[in-house]
C-alpha cells in the first residue's frame, strides 16, 4: 500500500504552507526579535517546528533524519536564542523557508507504506503515548499548529 494519497499528508503540505506564509516579508533582524515577557523568536519557532518534526517523524522508524549542524542544542525543547553560541551557526531565515518547505514531500517519500507501523513507544512530557508513525505525525500537527499561533503573535506584538 502506498501512502501517497494519505490525509495526513496532504494535511501536513497545508498546514506547512501556513506557517511559511507567516514568515514571508521577515528579515533576519524581524526573525530574531523576542517580544517582551517571551523567551523565544520567530527564528526560533520556524526551527523548532522544522526540528521537532524530523525527530517525531523519523527518530521512531529509524529513518535517516535532515538535521543541520546545531539544531538540536538551538531549537529543541527548552532552548532560546538567548543561549545560542557563534558556533554552529544559526541558520538564516531563507534557509530555514528552504528546509520547511522541503520537509512535507522529504517525509511523505520516507514515511511511504509505513505510517501505522509499530515503533517503539514514546511518551510525550504531557503523557501522550505514541507508537506509529502516523501518531507522531498527528501530534506534530497540533504542535505546529501552536507555533504557528504563536509566530503569529510575534508578529503582531512586533509589528512586522
Amino acid at each position: 500500500m502506498t501512502d501517497k494519497l494519505e490525509p495526513i499528508l496532504d494535511q501536513l503540505t497545508s498546514i506547512r504552507s501556513f506557517t511559511l506564509k507567516q514568515l514571508e516579508g521577515l528579515n533576519e533582524e524581524q526573525a530574531d526579535l523576542i517580544p517582551s515577557g517571551f523567551r523565544n523568536s520567530i527564528r526560533w519557532n520556524a526551527g523548532h517546528i522544522y526540528a521537532v518534526l524530523e525527530r517525531f517523524a523519523l527518530q521512531s522508524p529509524q529513518l535517516p533524519m535532515l538535521l543541520p549542524d546545531g539544531f538540536k542544542a538551538q531549537f529543541e525543547f527548552g532552548t532560546s536564542p538567548a543561549d545560542w553560541q557563534e558556533t554552529p551557526r544559526v541558520p538564516s531565515l531563507p534557509e530555514l523557508k528552504e528546509l520547511l518547505s522541503e520537509q512535507p514531500e522529504r517525509l511523505r517519500t520516507a514515511l511511504d507504506g509505513r505510517l501505522d507501523e509499530p515503533v517503539p513507544p514514546y511518551t510525550t512530557s504531557t503523557g501522550i503515548t505514541l507508537s506509529t508513525p502516523r501518531q507522531f505525525l498527528t501530534l506534530g500537527l497540533y504542535h505546529e499548529g501552536m507555533h504557528f499561533s504563536v509566530i503569529k503573535l510575534y508578529r503582531r506584538l512586533l509589528g512586522c
